[in-house]
């Protein structure tokens, strides 16, 4: 029992105690006057007469105790300033020009006290200013020198007054900062010669302050005795958004001794007519004035208090001005008339239109410039530089394209300044190092044609006039043949430009030409008489360019050729990822199902289990990337340029001829895995699965399949071997591998996805990718 009334005790205490310091009732003076407080502080005052030279060097202070009123202040004045936003409710008015305009306009100048302080600090460290009033609770700093020696820190107590010992009481209260240190100087004279004197103030008072009226925050305030009325302002989070800005009033004892307009500080910088607060003073924020609102081509669109008669240009000028873009001539305002009718008027931008007086509602549209360009014709499209060209009378697609040099884009001009694309290749194939060779300069020489870029090719065949026609308002096109009207000066196909005109050269890759007249570059690798990038004549096969190109050379492994197509490779990687996509999806049904459908813990962490499993293997797959690759179904014993399929080629071919190859390899699920064999006609995959030690226990020996040097796969669960009845007993080629896939958890949703021999086949995904994602 008694622990719980000495808990209940304590409470009180400390309940009272942060009462007494909340509401700063514990004055100063009480402690300047309460021996148990500060008898230390008055015994160390005390005036003694010089002795010595030691006299002549300013005093030691003597052991000093702060005054009670620096623990003893109100809390408002010792917790530091923290930032909040303090939000504005929104205003009936803002909501109506919202209505209007479409979006929210804010009041002008209050987000400036949206961040105000939640509480207020005093102003300490600041220089006292002359006409500073002294008063009670202010802390008084006396230095004297010379035939007495003193360091006093004295406080004014309630009566006004300080106690200089063998001086006496002073009454302080009321003097201006200006004229302490003579008042002083001259009480301490009447007893003391020679000696000098210093006086300063050291810790203000604070004063208790009201701000009422349409406050964001109103009610009283303890605020340092240095505070102005922006001070206050600040500190009481400014107007609301019902409160005036321009007309906020300071009273001291029921008198007004300035009105304070806040858009003269903020537009201005005008603080002239802020005054210091006094004990007792009442801030008084009234309702807010007529308001009127612009938007549009404006530097600060808002909403802004009107005063006295406030015309256009003033109202322009409190926003900021008109933007560079704003059109010159006249606003649109919106008005209420008789608080009743809307209505709609123009104000002209001039002398007489800026004189006009804006009532209470109004709205201000800037409307901004056309963007129309008046005598303008526009070239863009596959140009060195998309350009505005002045029109004038009688021009011409010629005047604006003179030649073939417009026609050259600066990414050709890129391309030709790498330095590091300048390796030329035995015939002419140029080869970067660290690109891809679509991502060079390509080319051929010799009887082989010209050096070419690969930069998209103008569209000699068709260009465009766009042009408005004003009649109705519709978009006519009128094509030319821009190779007639710039290489051959054609005058049918020379358009004559208006102003307005849109002239926009096409690309063969925009507008797409017959193949004839496409330009198409194929990469030809390997074991060949001439290697590079080339250039296919209009409807070239393969084998025609390998032909005009020498033909094959005596170590040419056709069978093992690998050939591919970038049209080939985007379908198969869109496939692809439709493919993992779908299951995917999938994978997740049938988790949930799983789920559900579990009798137990057991059964759902099975479940569980078995969908990580899965999506560990789609998301392995998603690494993989498409190859492109085509097979050319060339038989095993092909050596002959004749051999070669007649396969138009499109841009971006590629054939790699590899020489003949030596070994055959076993990759996956065996005791000796990733290793290759050398090449023996009598052997077969029974006899290559051996020398590797044969499948391992995690082996899937259902789906062992041979990748075929050609690209085509051949499974273990096929009808029929490629010389044999059966799959062990198929005799390989150079270059074949064996694949053992591992044994994978293959419900129905994946059994599909990971059969990697048909993903190969239908998907173009490359042997290698599958080892270097870690499924085989």
């Amino acid at each position: 029992m008694l622990v719980y009334l000495r808990y209940a005790l304590a409470v009180m205490l400390c309940s009272i105690c942060a009462s007494g310091w909340a509401e700063g009732d514990f004055s100063t003076a009480q402690a300047q006057t309460d021996p148990t407080l500060n008898s230390a502080p008055q015994e160390s005052l005390s005036l003694t007469p010089s002795r010595g030279i030691s006299s002549l060097n300013p005093p030691q202070a003597a052991p000093y105790a702060k005054p009670a009123d620096a623990s003893l202040k109100p809390a408002s004045a010792q917790i530091p300033p923290v930032n909040q936003a303090v939000p504005i409710e929104e205003t009936e008015f803002q909501k109506f020009i919202a209505a209007s305009i479409g979006k929210r306009l804010p009041m002008f100048g209050y987000d400036t006290f949206s961040a105000s302080p939640t509480t207020f600090a005093p102003v300490d460290h600041v220089p006292v200013t002359p006409d500073y009033t002294v008063g009670p609770g202010d802390e008084v700093d006396i230095r004297v020198w010379g035939q007495i020696d003193a360091d006093l820190h004295l406080q004014v107590d309630r009566l006004g007054q300080i106690y200089i010992p063998k001086v006496g009481n002073l009454n302080v209260s009321g003097l201006k900062y200006q004229d302490l240190k003579s008042y002083i100087r001259t009480a301490v004279g009447r007893n003391f010669r020679n000696f000098n004197l210093e006086v300063n103030l050291g810790q203000l008072r604070s004063i208790q302050i009201y701000v009422v009226g349409q406050a964001r925050r109103p009610g009283s305030y303890t605020v340092s005795a240095l505070s102005t009325l922006v001070n206050a302002l600040f500190a009481s989070g400014g107007p609301s958004g019902a409160g005036s800005m321009r007309h906020i009033q300071l009273k001291r004892q029921d008198k007004i001794v300035t009105e304070f307009d806040v858009y003269d500080f903020l537009l201005e910088g005008d603080k002239s007519k802020d005054a210091h607060l006094q004990a007792g003073d009442v801030i008084y924020i009234p309702p807010v004035g007529q308001v009127a609102a612009i938007t549009g081509s404006i530097n600060v669109p808002a909403i802004y208090e009107l005063k006295d008669k406030t015309d256009l240009a003033r109202l322009i000028a409190m926003a900021g001005g008109l933007t560079t873009t704003a059109a010159g001539q006249k606003v649109e305002v919106e008005r209420i008339e008789n608080r009743k009718d809307r209505v709609v008027d123009d104000f002209d931008l001039d002398q007489a239109g800026l004189a006009r007086q804006l009532k209470d509602g109004d709205l201000v549209k800037v409307i901004p410039i056309s963007p129309e360009f008046k005598n303008a014709v526009t070239l863009r499209g596959n140009v060195a530089f998309p350009f505005r060209y002045p029109w004038h009378q009688g021009m011409r697609v010629t005047d604006i394209i003179p030649d073939k040099d417009v026609l050259i884009t600066a990414d050709y001009w890129r391309r030709q300044n790498m330095t590091n694309q300048d390796k030329v290749s035995g015939v002419g194939g140029i080869f970067g190092q660290n690109t891809t060779n679509r991502d060079k300069i390509f080319g051929v020489a010799g009887a082989f044609g010209e050096i070419r870029r690969s930069i998209p090719e103008i569209n000699w065949d068709y260009a465009v006039v766009e042009r408005l026609d004003w009649s109705d308002l519709r978009t006519r096109l009128i094509p030319f043949n821009l190779g007639k009207a710039v290489l051959d000066k054609d005058p049918s196909q020379n358009l004559e430009l208006q102003p307005g005109d849109v002239v926009t050269v096409f690309s063969k890759d925009e507008m797409k030409v017959s193949v004839e007249k496409q330009t198409r570059l194929v990469t030809i690798e390997g074991e060949v008489k001439n290697d590079g990038v080339f250039e296919a004549k209009p409807g070239e096969t393969l084998r025609q360019l390998v032909a005009r190109l020498g033909g094959l050379t005596d170590k040419a492994y056709l069978f093992g050729a690998e050939f591919t197509r970038e049209s080939t490779r985007k379908l198969q990687q869109q496939r692809l990822e439709e493919s993992i996509d779908r299951m995917e999806r999938d994978v997740r049904k049938n988790a949930a199902t799983s789920a559900q459908s579990a009798m137990d813990q057991k059964g759902m962490d099975a479940a569980k289990q078995q969908a990580t499993s899965q999506q560990a293997a789609l998301e392995k797959l998603r690494q993989a990337k498409a190859t492109g690759r085509i097979v050319l179904e060339i038989p095993p014993e092909a050596d002959a340029l004749k051999d070669i399929p007649d396969v138009v080629l499109e841009n971006g071919d590629r054939l790699f001829v590899p020489a003949i190859p030596s070994t055959v390899g076993v990759f996956g699920e065996v005791y000796n895995e990733n290793n290759a064999f050398f090449y023996k006609q009598s052997k077969r995959v029974s006899d290559y699965l051996s020398q590797a030690g044969g499948p391992t226990r995690d082996a899937d020996a259902d789906r062992i399949f041979v990748l075929r040097a050609d690209g085509s796969v051949i499974s273990s669960q096929s009808d029929r071997g490629f010389f044999s009845s059966s799959f062990e007993g198929m005799r390989l080629m150079p270059g074949d591998a064996v694949v053992v896939p591992e044994k994978l958890d293959k419900t129905p949703i994946l059994k599909s996805i990971l059969d990697w021999s048909q993903m190969i086949v239908n998907m173009g995904v490359s042997l290698a990718t599958l080892k270097f994602i870690g499924v085989i």
